[in-house]
């Protein structure tokens, strides 16, 4: 009974994230020419799975797993971006931590906010604008 709550609180999220991944236009295609990437085109750079621990059900710990990747147009920003990946996942990790640290036992995880933040945190390592922030699955467990 209590996966199945589990479930039902998560499927929205799960479904969010997959909308907001297949309206972008960087997933649109395969990438063109000799070059194949992961997912998600030529201008998009995914990062590795980000996580944070949460306090569980129970006194115990959870924790919450954030897929996120960087749609960036600008091929000089990109490269920038590309070579500023450790300082991005450093960044992106500590928000997520300072926000899960607060996050109750049996709260959900707001992606709007963890998408603003991590929004911020992306221009401000990247020192301006233009790399759009996109979110995949955020699951905790």
């Amino acid at each position: 009974m209590e996966q199945i709550h589990r479930l039902r609180l998560a499927l929205p999220l799960l479904f969010s994230g997959l909308v907001a991944l297949s309206a972008s236009p960087a997933a649109a295609g395969p990438p063109k020419g000799g070059d194949k990437k992961k997912g998600g085109g030529l201008t998009f750079i995914q990062l590795q799975t980000l996580t944070a621990t949460v306090a569980g059900e129970r006194g115990g710990r959870a924790v919450m797993t954030v897929e996120a990747g960087l749609d960036i147009p600008d091929e000089k920003l990109r490269a920038a971006a590309d070579l500023s990946t450790p300082r991005l996942r450093a960044a992106f990790s500590q928000s997520l931590r300072v926000y899960a640290a607060g996050l109750g036992p049996a709260a959900l995880p707001n992606a709007d906010y963890i998408a603003r933040q991590l929004q911020r945190d992306a221009d401000r390592v990247l020192g301006k604008g233009g790399a759009t922030l996109l979110l995949g699955t955020i699951l905790v467990n």
